[in-house]
């Protein structure tokens, strides 16, 4: 019988994942390294659990297992052991990243992998890759796309050491097709439906995976972060992530715009509940999906694979075009 395994499942984002699974009936197991946190998670699911690092020796951690869902952050820390255990040990790779060096590795690895390696079935990669592929329809032979993304309320520990890993990255972007290193970018506003503000060029995964779910040879990313999103200082010392209250007075939004070949521009922006709340519904679907047979070998998109439809199956999401 297909089986799911959540690894990080007793971070901020992994305890709702696994909630989530818990409240779809899905079969699954927790997994993580710390033992004692696992196992408490576990008994308060009624789920089994497995305690485990993610390094050479993960394959043998896999027995099993159908599709691995991994929610710990870093991920340039746990993505490259475990997509290497899953090509061993033939189970296909889920993750919640937007981390672009986590994209630049499946599409290496997914060449040859024999398993499916889909990152990003989170906020934002969902709604995005699923936005790219509604406006580049709205075009005639699309040339460019650029994406950005609006972030407002606090942020996880998690997610502000992701991002310190994506800033560390280095800008890029996607020029004919080729991800290149953009150090001279320059900020654009963007309207999300209040009006224009400026946004920030910043590198996330939808410069891999917008390429390989439209086409599209040109690509650019962007960010608007409002309040108190990107946290200083000691990240160490932030509190798990944002509350419950806090995640409903903060719904998320991101813009597309595509050009085609005759200088058309379309624009839509995608409206969804908080990321943080959107991420859990979104990875346990996909991964529901995954585990009823919806997969293809190698590198795959949440929009190529599932459908642009998929972002706007989750409760709460509207596009709009402009």
């Amino acid at each position: 019988m297909s089986k799911l395994l959540i690894y990080g499942a007793t971070g901020y984002t992994g305890r709702m994942v696994a909630a989530q699974a818990k409240a779809a009936g899905l079969d699954f197991e927790v997994a993580g390294r710390d033992a004692t946190r696992v196992a408490a998670l576990a008994r308060q699911l009624s789920v089994p659990y497995r305690t485990f690092t993610a390094d050479a020796q993960t394959a043998q951690a896999l027995s099993g297992v159908t599709v691995l869902l991994n929610c710990a952050g870093p991920f340039v820390m746990t993505a490259e052991p475990l997509m290497r255990a899953c090509i061993e040990a033939g189970v296909d790779y889920l993750d919640i990243t937007a981390e672009i060096n986590v994209y630049r590795l499946a599409e290496r690895l997914g060449e040859d992998a024999g398993v499916m390696l889909l990152p990003g079935v989170g906020w934002d990669v969902v709604p995005t890759d699923c936005l790219a592929l509604h406006v580049a329809r709205r075009v005639e032979h699309p040339q460019s796309l650029r994406i950005a993304l609006q972030v407002a309320g606090s942020m996880s520990r998690g997610s502000a050491n992701s991002v310190g890993e994506i800033i560390g990255a280095g800008l890029m972007a996607r020029v004919d097709g080729v991800l290149v290193p953009a150090p001279d970018a320059q900020p654009r506003h963007f309207d999300f439906g209040a009006g224009p503000v400026l946004c920030a060029p910043l590198s996330f995964g939808d410069l891999v995976t917008g390429g390989r779910s439209t086409g599209i040879p040109n690509i650019a990313m962007f960010v608007h972060i409002s309040g108190d999103a990107f946290p200083e200082g000691d990240l160490s010392r932030l509190p798990d992530g944002p509350s419950e209250q806090e995640r409903l007075s903060h719904r998320a939004y991101a813009v597309a715009e595509v050009t085609g070949a005759d200088g058309q521009v379309a624009r839509s922006v995608i409206e969804t509940i908080n990321g943080y709340s959107y991420t859990p519904l979104a990875a346990v679907e996909a991964a529901r999906r995954v585990l009823a047979g919806e997969r293809r070998s190698g590198l795959e998109t949440p929009g190529r694979l599932f459908g642009v439809e998929f972002a706007e199956s989750i409760a709460g999401t509207v596009i709009v075009d402009l």
